[in-house]
């Protein structure tokens, strides 16, 4: 993969042998994020688990106490006495068949996270195909099917997110853009890493968290120590 100069400018001032402490790693990464747009900072963070297995599974969602950056659009699917309350939550779309039908026969994606009350599961279940592979099918565990639909949009809009294991043993997950600064990115960062570590599998043995890069849109992976969130 051929990079540009940028790039390779910024790669020069990282150290790739060496474990930078949060703080230091994300100041890198912001003075890194030369491009002309804002540029979202992600955390990739491996785990010594193995997502074969079910009972090694690690997934969940937290809210980042900055957020994330960006405008999230939240399709709500439930009951119509539920309707106003997730739209005065700040849904941006909400109903039920009516939703279904548009995303069949349209192939309507225009939006990041889906919510569903429980008595609409039969309902999304039929979208499974559509959804499921570009995460996001609605899961109890992340807080998206629930009786509450008002609070998950609030949580949504409030830069909630979800993480979950990719068949690599990663997690990939935005923590914000560059623009935050270092002191927010750090506590959204360490947020996140305090969520990983509380849903380590009983069935974990060794080293859970192996090794943990964060990195900007367009810059170089920085890694970063992560002794001090001890797992």
């Amino acid at each position: 993969m051929k990079h540009g100069k940028k790039y390779i400018d910024s790669l020069k001032a990282v150290d790739t042998s060496k474990l930078y402490e949060s703080t230091e790693a994300l100041d890198l990464v912001c003075k890194n994020a030369k491009a002309k747009f804002d540029e979202t900072i992600e955390a990739h963070i491996r785990l010594g688990v193995d997502s074969r297995h079910a009972d090694q599974q690690v997934r969940g969602a937290v809210v980042l106490p900055n957020g994330t950056g960006k405008n999230v659009r939240v399709c709500v699917f439930c009951k119509e006495e539920k309707y106003d309350a997730a739209k005065n939550a700040g849904a941006d779309y909400v109903g039920g068949q009516d939703l279904v039908d548009k995303i069949m026969k349209e192939n309507w994606m225009e939006f990041d996270v889906v919510v569903a009350s429980p008595d609409m599961m039969g309902l999304v279940g039929r979208l499974g195909k559509v959804l499921g592979p570009r995460g996001l099918m609605p899961n109890p565990k992340a807080g998206t099917v629930t009786p509450d639909v008002a609070k998950a949009v609030t949580e949504a809009k409030a830069g909630k997110i979800e993480y979950r294991l990719d068949k690599t043993n990663i997690i990939h997950c935005p923590i914000g853009k560059a623009s935050f600064g270092t002191a927010k990115l750090e506590e959204n960062f360490s947020t996140l890493m305090e969520a990983i570590v509380k849903a380590k599998p009983a069935a974990a043995k060794g080293t859970y968290l192996k090794s943990c890069t964060v990195a900007s849109t367009m810059g170089p992976g920085v890694p970063v120590a992560t002794t001090k969130y001890g797992a």
